[in-house]
């Protein structure tokens, strides 16, 4: 049985561990063209509820150089996958009509699958005019994600398909990301591994 912070929705029980912001190192190393382009990173990572069933998710990653440079970011939404109905809110700015289609933990444990999983939705979007939706499992502190569609923008680089998985490991998050794109198959891409800062810290920057 989860057990919840009873200032969190019910559905984000499953998703608790992950509430925070998270910084750290990573690497890059993926081929483009004839060469490999191989390049060391500092990450930051936060995860933030607002109330809702839902968190919002942003990552800025910048390169290990004398100046810092920045080096990618990214934003989106992550939630437990599973059937809506009148409870939830939208399409668009529509309100929510009735109680809460899962009130509680009772309700939440309901959407565990056989294996002890819950289903797992994210949608990622980059400032490159890519979004990616992915779907997958979370299974206590471990997360596995593949794309279900990629969007891409006219001017977008080609990227077709990704994997994720994320993990807590020695109160670390631990993660790694497989990607499709520039003519390359399904392939490691990044990885990374950070510490939860505490909050003071957090409100640093």
């Amino acid at each position: 049985m989860l057990e919840l912070d009873p200032t969190l929705p019910a559905e984000l029980g499953p998703l608790q561990w992950l509430i925070g912001t998270w910084e750290g190192t990573g690497v890059l190393s993926f081929p483009v063209g004839e060469r490999t382009v191989e390049q060391e990173f500092g990450q930051r990572v936060s995860f933030a509820h607002h109330g809702h069933p839902y968190l919002a998710y942003e990552s800025y990653a910048w390169q290990l150089d004398d100046e810092l440079t920045p080096l990618a970011a990214e934003s989106g939404f992550w939630r437990l996958a599973r059937p809506t109905n009148e409870a939830d809110a939208g399409p668009g700015m529509l309100p929510p009509e009735g109680q809460a289609a899962y009130p509680d933990v009772e309700a939440v444990e309901a959407l565990r699958r056989p294996d002890g999983a819950f289903d797992l939705q994210a949608l990622i979007a980059h400032p490159t005019g890519v979004a990616e939706l992915y779907l997958g499992t979370i299974n206590g502190p471990r997360i596995d994600l593949a794309t279900d569609a990629v969007l891409r923008g006219a001017s977008a680089k080609e990227h077709s398909a990704s994997t994720r998985m994320y993990g807590l490991v020695e109160n670390h998050l631990l993660w790694a990301w497989d990607l499709a794109a520039l003519g390359q198959g399904l392939q490691s891409h990044a990885s990374g591994r950070l510490a939860r800062r505490t909050p003071s810290e957090a409100n640093e920057q």
